[in-house]
């Protein structure tokens, strides 16, 4: 089966990191997020990608001249402007010549989701599109999808507000979401208007909803929006912590430098290649990317650091502070949950 991933985006809530890199050209242990997602894909019968992209899409094809992703081939389709997900997906689709039921999934998710059941379900549901769905303790950030027994979707709600959480599902069931992969069948495309935006959640899922034809499974399994930087350094220690059971650590994954000064303090942190850390310097549950000089008695804790990053003597970093490529921070600055340099969004 081939798959379209969605990459898209801007990334706007992972600035300043994103300021020069696609969100999912972002190393995750040392690695770049969109390989993670393909080596995923690749074990759960998955042999071509589409990869629709917008921002910065050179990065992409710049990083895999030879057209592999890992062991999984594949074409770019670059939007000529903004679609929304489902305008993305009808120019993907048709850029790419397909013509059978295909995958959809959002490439900024981390996730250990069996999508070889998915598309099983699918075949045997006779839906137009089949969704899943992952369980959550809080739905408000993501979509509400509550679906019967047979796994016919009753209703989607984007961001639901928490009263709409409360009466929508019944006693004792916990709310699911939307994962962001989908089984779509090419009767889906004919319901996307051409060259204009659309999104697949809010305007194409209701007509499926409306009409019957939505199905959804429910895959209770690791699952993880990378969109902040909270989110992304959970990305990295997750897999650093063993909780991914579908992810394995590779070289970079801990500290990868040979500058690492014995009276320094590193503790569940990615450390990037070529990094020098000076004496007394903490790091403590961070992402310090390739290239960083971390001074003496500098603490970073909770925290990013791009690549090139030079943090002064006595400084601290904490509370997901996130400091771009090539930034300076001053001896003995104290940056607690902010970004440098600022970021509006």
């Amino acid at each position: 089966m081939k798959a379209i991933l969605l990459l898209g985006g801007l990334g706007t809530r992972l600035r300043p990191l994103t300021n020069d890199t696609p969100k999912q050209m972002l190393p995750v242990c040392g690695r770049p997020m969109i390989e993670w997602v393909c080596e995923h894909l690749s074990r759960h019968g998955v042999n071509e990608v589409v990869l629709s992209l917008g921002y910065r899409a050179e990065a992409f094809t710049t990083a895999y001249p030879q057209g592999r992703i890992g062991r999984l081939a594949y074409e770019v389709a670059v939007e000529p402007g903004p679609r929304g997900t489902a305008g993305a997906v009808r120019f993907a689709a048709e850029a790419s010549g397909i013509t059978g039921s295909f995958l959809v999934l959002n490439g900024d998710v981390l996730t250990d989701l069996d999508v070889g059941a998915l598309a099983r379900f699918h075949a045997s549901s006779g839906a137009e599109a089949t969704i899943a769905l992952q369980p959550v303790a809080d739905p408000t950030p993501y979509g509400l999808v509550v679906a019967d027994p047979q796994g016919r979707v009753m209703s989607f709600s984007e961001k639901p507000e928490p009263g709409v959480t409360r009466t929508a599902l019944p006693r004792g069931e916990r709310p699911t979401i939307s994962a962001g992969t989908y089984v779509l069948t090419p009767a889906v495309l004919d319901r996307i208007p051409p060259d204009q935006p659309v999104s697949i959640e809010r305007e194409v899922f209701s007509q499926l909803v409306a009409d019957g034809t939505l199905a959804a499974l429910v895959l209770d399994t690791y699952w993880l929006d990378t969109g902040t930087p909270q989110q992304y350094l959970a990305a990295n220690l997750d897999i650093l912590e063993g909780r991914r059971a579908d992810a394995r650590v590779v070289d970079g994954a801990t500290v990868a430098s040979a500058g690492i000064h014995p009276d320094s303090r590193i503790q569940t942190s990615v450390i990037g290649r070529g990094c020098e850390i000076g004496p007394d310097a903490v790091v403590q549950r961070s992402v310090v990317g390739n290239g960083c000089h971390v001074a003496a008695g500098a603490v970073v804790v909770d925290s990013v650091l791009g690549p090139d990053v030079v943090v002064g003597a006595g400084a601290t970093l904490c509370e997901f502070s996130v400091v771009g490529r090539g930034e300076q921070v001053a001896p003995r600055a104290a940056l607690s949950a902010q970004r440098q340099p600022p970021s509006d969004d």
